[in-house]
């Protein structure tokens, strides 16, 4: 009973933290002002998963260049929030700009990683060079993209539609769940687990789209909640499989009973870019 309330207190406070830097515009009435908040947030939470990350890699020998991947996600991220904040009026053709600043400062991070390296006592040099630049593919990138999409009012869905599917997922898979997923990975998880939650996902999706957002028919929310409940499913297994790489059960011990940043965003990692891929150039043809 100890663990319960310690995982629902943990629970709330992080999904409160989250929500409020969602709707952080709407609270301070400035656009402005909601953007920068959200950015702090998500920018918190990418140097909080990459500090889990380079820890994991370390306990396989590997040695990163940390504080180099630190910086050079500050500066990414940073970069991308002021070129996608809400005075910049290229605000509507953010993919045609925005860009320019990940692409400059990955391929000059990727340039000083690998020069420094060469000071550096490595068995495995290039195994280092990947592990300190694989966070701002794997973490910086889609936390970054979550600007974007909550701009179209689309993040808090994602959000809660992942959270929908997680929890109709557990429910229905220590109910009926009976054949594994995905034994080698997470043994926890079931197919008829995982067809509940992408079932009840897309249902409530349909039913709560138009709260979040007037403009897109119902086909779009089942799109968007397929792709939350299905890629959510594989971004959460992708996880698994990185944790027992290295032999650990959680990534970080940040939220009591739930684990680290990575356990909590790991959905929404894989999500995050092909919601946003599918809004941008999908959704316009459609």
């Amino acid at each position: 009973m100890k663990n319960f309330w310690i995982r629902t207190a943990s629970a709330t406070v992080y999904a409160l933290l989250f929500i409020g830097a969602m709707m952080s515009g709407q609270l301070t009435r400035s656009s402005l002002a909601g953007h920068f908040i959200l950015l702090a947030f998500l920018l918190f939470v990418a140097l909080g998963c990459t500090f889990e990350f380079y820890r994991m890699m370390k306990r396989q020998g590997s040695r990163p260049m940390e504080w180099v991947g630190y910086c050079l996600i500050a500066l990414t991220m940073i970069a991308w929030g002021v070129t996608t904040a809400p005075y910049n009026h290229f605000n509507d053709h953010v993919f045609n700009y925005a860009v320019t600043p990940l692409m400059a400062i990955g391929l000059l991070g990727f340039a000083v990683v690998a020069i420094a390296e060469l000071w550096r006592p490595s068995e495995q040099p290039f195994r280092d060079i990947a592990y300190t630049l694989l966070p701002m593919a794997y973490i910086m990138l889609p936390l970054s993209l979550m600007l974007l999409l909550n701009s179209m009012h689309l993040l808090l869905a994602v959000v809660v539609w992942v959270w929908v599917c997680d929890c109709f997922a557990y429910m229905g898979g220590s109910i009926v769940g009976r054949h594994t997923m995905w034994a080698r990975h997470s043994p926890g998880k079931t197919w008829e687990g995982t067809a509940i939650g992408v079932v009840c996902c897309v249902a409530v999706a349909i039913i709560t789209g138009p709260l979040f957002n007037q403009d897109l028919e119902w086909y779009n929310w089942m799109i968007i909640a397929l792709i939350c409940s299905i890629f959510g499913t594989l971004g959460d297994l992708v996880e698994s499989m990185l944790k027992r790489s290295v032999g650990v059960k959680d990534s970080g011990t940040i939220m009591p009973g739930h684990g680290g940043f990575l356990d909590r965003f790991d959905s929404l990692l894989i999500i995050t870019p092909i919601v946003c891929l599918y809004v941008e150039f999908v959704l316009p043809l459609i």
